[in-house]
Parts: structure tokens; sequence; C-alpha cells
């Protein structure tokens, strides 16, 4: 199996990485920490990767993008995963707010939203869960009421990644009653500096901006905020959610983590026990499976054909990759403790990647919902 997708995107890898080594510091541990540095130096990095024109590579030429190949832009999503990510937050607006305002925006939600996204210039945030609606997001509360020529929105969400810096929001909510909770749902595009928002950060061992509260207090909407159909919203956070799933290409950063581990310790490293260095290799292993599956679904989303269970099927196989490597990386550097600048690096990568991967099985919908949605996908099929 080539995994190297040929010379142009070999390529294209080596400019990514010779800019990263350029412009982001080595010891940048991604956008989302307490300096507020860490946060200037993706911003810058966004920008720059947005004037050479490999931020929304696969996008059209007329919003933005370069007619790229949906592989070149897998290509570009690798890397910055691999590299902590120094786009930021901006991934998920070129992976999928982006991509899903051209399917199903307006003419004018184009041209406002796709341009400053294209430059790297805005951050989203997703309004979806709330506190009694996670895994089982068509529970959710978050309600629209009718108000003349528009509706009212209140309610609260919970987890909402990067709230705290978003200028916009994707926000689901309840515009009408069914006979399934999956109908009656509505998403809005809605501005978080308008006053009816208000955001409070959940401090958690993964750090800042990941874990959010906000809640809406009868936040103005109209019908030119809304994307898509009103009430036919849960069609399109499928269609989201994988295109997210597949968009986290934690695969890579744990691949680079994982062959780093010999230089990084040295001679120590034949010190090791051969069970760990045998849990070592099959972790190598199941990196490439789970990036096989990621291409698979990849292959599907360019040719129109992807369901639930195919962007399930790789969110189980990534997941559980993200929390075993990271055992297994911890128990490494625990067992032979590695020495000098490198192990520095080492040392504090590994931690970092290690508290991540706690959340791992439940961010984006939990593994058990994503075993449901396979399951029902194979039945389906049998």
């Amino acid at each position: 199996m080539d995994f190297t997708m040929g010379e142009a995107a070999t390529a294209l890898r080596g400019e990514l990485r010779g800019l990263v080594e350029e412009h982001v510091p080595p010891d940048f541990l991604g956008a989302f920490t307490d300096d507020p540095a860490d946060l200037e130096v993706a911003q810058r990095f966004c920008r720059l990767l947005a004037e050479r024109g490999l931020l929304c590579m696969a996008w059209p030429e007329e919003y933005g993008g370069r007619d790229a190949s949906i592989w070149e832009q897998t290509v570009v999503r690798e890397e910055m995963w691999a590299h902590h990510e120094p786009r930021g937050a901006q991934y998920m607006g070129v992976n999928w707010v982006g991509p899903t305002i051209m399917r199903h925006g307006t003419p004018q939600q184009r041209r406002k939203h796709l341009p400053p996204i294209a430059r790297g210039e805005v951050i989203w945030c997703q309004g979806f869960s709330e506190p009694d609606a996670g895994s089982d997001l068509a529970s959710l509360r978050t309600a629209a009421r009718p108000d003349g020529d528009g509706w009212l929105v209140s309610g609260q969400k919970i987890w909402t990644s990067y709230a705290t810096m978003a200028q916009w929001c994707f926000l689901l909510a309840r515009t009408s009653r069914g006979e399934r909770k999956q109908q009656g749902l509505t998403i809005f595009l809605v501005p978080m500096s308008d006053p009816a928002i208000e955001v409070r950060p959940i401090p958690c061992m993964m750090g800042p901006h990941h874990l959010n509260e906000v809640f809406f207090d009868d936040l103005r909407v109209t019908e030119a905020d809304v994307l898509g159909t009103v009430g036919e919203g849960w069609k399109v956070v499928q269609e989201v959610l994988s295109y997210e799933r597949v968009g986290i290409a934690r695969y890579a950063r744990c691949e680079r983590l994982l062959q780093a581990a010999p230089e990084a310790l040295g001679d120590r490293w034949d010190d090791l026990p051969a069970e760990l260095r045998g849990r070592w290799a099959r972790m190598l292993t199941h990196c490439r499976r789970a990036r096989l599956l990621a291409y698979r679904v990849v292959s599907l989303q360019s040719e129109g054909t992807i369901k639930p269970g195919d962007a399930a099927a790789y969110r189980i196989a990534v997941t559980r990759l993200d929390q075993e490597s990271a055992e297994v990386l911890m128990e490494i550097v625990g067992a032979a403790p590695p020495e000098g600048p490198e192990g520095a690096w080492f040392r504090a990568e590994v931690e970092d990647h290690w508290r991540y991967s706690q959340a791992s099985t439940v961010a984006s919908g939990s593994i058990e919902m994503q075993r449901i949605l396979l399951s029902r996908s194979l039945l389906a099929a049998s």
C-alpha cells in the first residue's frame, strides 16, 4: 500500500513542513493554552496558509479555494494535525462550516461567510451539545419561538469548543415539534457578539477554550440567519457530523509521536521491555488502519455517497487509537524518561497528547453512539 499519494502530495507535505518549521515555535502545543501568544501564532499561520492558497485548497476558486483535489486537502489536514494543528480552530470553518454553507446557504450567506473563512480571518464554534442532549443530540431543548418575522432563541449549550474566541456560531435549535424528535430542528448562523449570548468557560485538564457553556436569552434571529430549510436541520447535521469526524486526523498526530519515540529515547530505547516495544509497534499498525479508514471515507465523500456508518467506523478506530497510543507513549516516557532538549520536547508532547485523548471517545459523538450508527448501517446492508 502506497501511503504517499504520489510526488505532488510529497512535495506539498514538504512545503507544509517547511512552513511549520519556519513560522511555528518548536515548543508550540496548540493554540488553546493559557498563553494568548499561542493563539496569535495560529492566527498568523492561518493567514499565511490562506495567502499561499493552502488553507482551503479543495474549495472552488469562486469561494477562495484552488479547485484542488480532496486528496490534496487531506494532505494539508494530516500535516496540520501531526504538528499540533497550527491553524487553530480554523479546521472547523475549512472542513465543514464553509462546505456546508456552499451546499445549503443562500447566495447572500455565501458572499458573507465564505471569504472570511478562506482568508483565515474568522473562527466558528458549534452550538450543538446540551447538558441533557450530547450523544442524543436530537433531544435538545434550546428552542426558537416565533416572534413577528423571526424567532427568539432561548436555551443552553455545553462543551462548545472555542466559544470564547469565536465570531460566529453554527447553532441548532428547535423551531417546532413533530412525530419524531429529529423533526422540527433548524440551523441558524448567529454572531457571538450578540448581547443575548453569554459564554462561561469550564476549566478542564485539556486547557482553556475546549469546554464552555453558552446561554441564549431571547436571541433574535430571522429568515436571513437560517441555513437550509426551517425544520429540516437534522438532515444537514447528519452530513455535517460525517465531515467533522473525518476532518479530525488524529491518526497523523499519533503516528508522528510514535515514530519520534526511538529517537527521543536514544540508547535507552533498547532498555524498554520487549512487551512495551511490541505494543508500540502494534500502535503504528493501528495508525495505518485508521488512516485507511479515513481514506475510504474521503473517497466516499468525493463521490457524494457517504453514510453515517462510514464515518462511524473511522471514528471508532481513531478515537481508540488516540487513547491506546497515549497510554503506550506515557508508559514509554515513564519506563525510560527521555533526556536533553529532544527528550523535554517529547515529554511535553506526550503529556499533552494524553490529556487531550481522554475526551476523544466522547467528543463529536460518543464511541457508543458511533457503534450504534455502524450497527444500524451493517444491519441495513444485510
